[in-house]
């Protein structure tokens, strides 16, 4: 089997917002193989939504500034692209739902459709296509409510589905379940994981660990604008330094760490809860001293 070729590849990047002393982003290079999801990690400030930016063309297309480096997008310099190209290309999620809003729409429906009506898609297959989004997104009983009367939750997935119906090869979602209850992020989470089933290619900036360790492909870790370190969920959430650099590890991780801190086994390096509760109750000793709930019992 052939290796798998990169959708997204940014090489030495280094960018400088007007005004500006220093770069915000210092050197970063990745690959993105084509139809994986590569999170982006790291502490505040770290340059996370700005490599965002430039993987959509925002940078240098509308934000100007000093840059150098390049980044390609399905094997295409995106500071060379136009507009029209980039927008067909690829999908951006903004952190904050409202943003993503046309603000021109009254209907669910017609917020969906905007786009398509842009690229000059059909009125018949752009209403297949958005009757289809609907019922993906879990949005067809609030298809005749207005967008901004939405929770956020719901505008999350409106905003996800407004990007799933474009078609668009390659998807960079900056935090979209960063003002979201559980249960909404949960929905979110099942939206992108069926965009990279569908053999997208995501680039996903995201703070809740679990979820990223249980869905991503491929980890980078940036901090200062640097890319510190870079790997699998397993190789990059298993080392020191990924702590060391502000990023918080998943649940799982910070669980058997305390567990083992008691004196109490666990095998492996579990990422996930589902994960350590099936190690602890894999140990010859059945998990004897772990309390009902999964965690340690007193001694």
């Amino acid at each position: 089997m052939g290796a798998v070729s990169a959708a997204v590849e940014v090489t030495d990047l280094v960018y400088t917002y007007p005004g500006a002393d220093e770069p915000v982003l210092r050197g970063v290079s990745l690959a993105v193989p084509a139809g994986t999801l590569c999170a982006v990690v790291g502490p505040n400030g770290a340059g996370k939504t700005t490599l965002c930016h430039a993987i959509r063309g925002f940078v240098p297309h509308f934000y100007k500034g000093e840059l150098s480096g390049t980044v390609r997008v399905g094997g295409q310099d995106v500071a060379a692209a136009d507009e029209d190209e980039l927008a067909r290309g690829i999908g951006y999620v903004f952190q904050n739902p409202f943003t993503q809003m046309s603000g021109i729409t009254d209907t669910v429906f017609d917020e969906l459709a905007f786009g398509l009506g842009n690229l000059g898609v059909p009125p018949t297959e752009t209403r297949e296509r958005v009757e289809e989004a609907l019922v993906r997104a879990g949005l067809a009983d609030l298809r005749d409510r207005h967008p901004f009367q939405l929770s956020g939750g719901q505008q999350q997935r409106v905003a996800l589905a407004a990007v799933l119906i474009m078609e668009q090869p390659v998807l960079v979602i900056d935090e979209p379940t960063s003002q979201l209850d559980p249960r909404s992020t949960e929905d979110v989470f099942a939206l992108v994981a069926a965009m990279k089933e569908a053999g997208r290619t995501v680039v996903l900036v995201e703070h809740k660990m679990s979820l990223v360790a249980e869905h991503a492909d491929q980890v980078v870790v940036l901090d200062g604008g640097e890319v510190v370190l870079a790997g699998t969920p397993q190789e990059v959430f298993t080392d020191p330094r990924t702590a060391a650099h502000g990023t918080l590890l998943p649940e799982a991780v910070r669980l058997a760490g305390a567990l083992r801190e008691r004196g109490i086994d666990v095998p492996g390096a579990p990422l996930t809860v589902g994960a350590l509760a099936a190690a602890l109750g894999a140990r010859d000793d059945g998990g004897a001293d772990v309390g009902p709930a999964g965690a340690a019992g007193e001694a």
